[in-house]
């Protein structure tokens, strides 16, 4: 049975009111579940601020890449590399600190190509990426949280969200095979954002009902990855405008 209140404050950050109606786990302890998810993105994104930066500002690093055969093979592996990790990353997902050693060589790597996209990237067009990225990612965070609290599910999302990615996917190996242009780039940067909006939506909705509390590290990946494919998306949108 749902309990209206769990304190005499009713103040939402200490725990004392349910965080959607019909909630039946202590509030306080999906609270420090949370807490704990976006203290660990909070991580990533500043690794991922750091080794991008560096990947961009120290110019032999990005030139390495593109000069030499060993350096576009690395690159390949290093692209790759993500999905590798990704498979232990799921079978040891609750044993500690093996976790943390995968995700961590997961953040960086994924860091290291961020690093290497931007890099031959004008800064006009990194920093607007950077900036709307970082207003849809709050806005919709807040309003997913809002919307929960008022009995809103988005569950629902899942199938479609899903089928827009096979779309996208699709979508990215046709352009790859037969380029068709700076229109047909902008739209599928602008098709990718509003995907991965929805994305953010969807995981954080997960968040704050659905994970059980070992499931922390599969929950900060999976926000991690709405936010770096979101950035990179509205990427290629600005860059393609700009070109």
């Amino acid at each position: 049975m749902w309990v209206p209140a769990y304190g005499k404050t009713g103040d939402v950050e200490t725990g004392a009111r349910p965080l959607y109606p019909l909630m039946l786990e202590n509030p306080e302890l999906r609270w420090a579940f949370i807490r704990k998810i976006y203290s660990i993105l909070t991580i990533q994104m500043l690794l991922t601020i750091a080794v991008a930066t560096t990947v961009v500002t120290v110019r032999p690093i990005s030139h390495f890449f593109v000069s030499s055969g060993v350096g576009l093979g690395l690159y390949i592996f290093i692209i790759i590399l993500p999905f590798i990790v990704i498979c232990p990353l799921y079978y040891y997902y609750q044993w500690h600190p093996v976790n943390f050693l995968l995700l961590g060589v997961f953040t960086v790597s994924l860091s290291f190509a961020v690093g290497l996209t931007c890099a031959f990237t004008s800064g006009k067009v990194i920093l607007e990426s950077v900036i709307l990225t970082t207003a849809v990612v709050v806005s919709l965070t807040l309003y997913t949280f809002w919307a929960a609290r008022r009995g809103h599910d988005f569950n629902f999302l899942g199938p479609f969200l899903f089928s827009a990615i096979i779309v996208l996917v699709v979508f990215s190996l046709i352009q790859m095979l037969f380029p068709m242009g700076k229109l047909t780039m902008m739209i599928y940067g602008g098709l990718a954002a509003i995907v991965f909006s929805g994305y953010i939506i969807y995981d954080t909705d997960n968040l704050i009902k659905r994970y059980s509390y070992d499931e922390y590290i599969w929950a900060a990946v999976s926000l991690y990855l709405d936010i770096i494919n979101l950035f990179l998306s509205l990427l290629t949108l600005f860059r393609a405008a700009d070109s």
